[in-house]
């Protein structure tokens, strides 16, 4: 080959993914580069059962996938350990504010989602409209809530900080619980109204005192104390049970795509 087409030869697309077995299943490892990356680091995604590999900018495929193959057992037993997805569907009892509520499907009744209570103190979280539908409208549901609660909160203890919030929004994060950028943009994750209020108010606290100290210092923990005085008990239950918030509303499907 020449030297001119050694120099403008079409570089070959790194893969985004690779795949190991272990035990006689293949599981996907989706592959992330990162500048500031010393070494190989596996995570796994609660919300969507990813699992993610990142490597250093200067790491090559051949030790990113021998590190993976390394750790099969790893990524077989953090995987199995995950709840299981639970689509919102008729029956299905779920935390909505830390306190259960059971699905009740209203297929002939106006209207959207509401709640109520049956004749027993049960609360109930009812939906019209068609069954296919429900997870779809029960989501948007919640994510209006979430939003309207987060933005509340996030306000409130912005005017006690003396700093300002520009917007306020909800995605469906699944590295973290939220988000806080330089020019006062809020992002939470909309699962935090299934949380009790102490915990979506401490998140709203943490994000907040991020536009005081733009960092973890000790500075910035004892803004978000003064914000919000149950930090530590708000921390200890994210801890506990963070993660099991993950598999609601995640259908079967979703939850085992990133697999194969």
């Amino acid at each position: 080959m020449s030297l001119r087409a050694l120099l403008y030869r079409r570089k070959i697309p790194e893969p985004k993914t690779i795949c190991i077995a272990f035990d006689q299943a293949t599981y996907a490892v989706q592959l992330r580069r990162n500048r500031q990356a010393r070494r190989y680091t596996l995570r796994i995604q609660a919300a969507t059962h990813e699992v993610v590999l990142t490597m250093p900018t200067r790491g090559n495929l051949r030790d990113a996938k021998e590190f993976a193959q390394r750790h099969g057992a790893w990524i077989a037993t953090r995987l199995a350990r995950l709840p299981k997805a639970t689509p919102f569907a008729d029956g299905i009892t779920f935390p909505l504010r830390g306190a259960p509520h059971r699905i009740e499907h209203r297929r002939k009744t106006r209207g959207t989602v509401w709640i109520e209570a049956s004749s027993e103190g049960e609360m109930l979280l009812c939906a019209a409209g068609d069954a296919p539908h429900l997870n779809r409208r029960i989501t948007a549901y919640l994510k209006k809530e979430a939003r309207r609660e987060l933005e509340t909160a996030s306000r409130r203890h912005a005017e006690q900080a003396g700093v300002k919030i520009k917007r306020v929004t909800v995605r469906d994060q699944s590295s973290r619980w939220g988000s806080c950028s330089s020019t006062g943009a809020l992002s939470y994750s909309w699962r935090l109204i299934l949380a009790p209020p102490f915990v979506l108010d401490y998140l709203a606290a943490h994000e907040v005192a991020h536009l005081v100290e733009m960092n973890h210092s000790p500075r910035f923990w004892r803004v978000v104390e003064q914000l919000c005085p149950e930090m530590k008990k708000a921390k200890a239950w994210l801890d506990v049970q963070g993660a099991d918030l993950h598999r609601y509303g995640l259908t079967a499907s979703a939850a085992a795509e990133q697999l194969s």
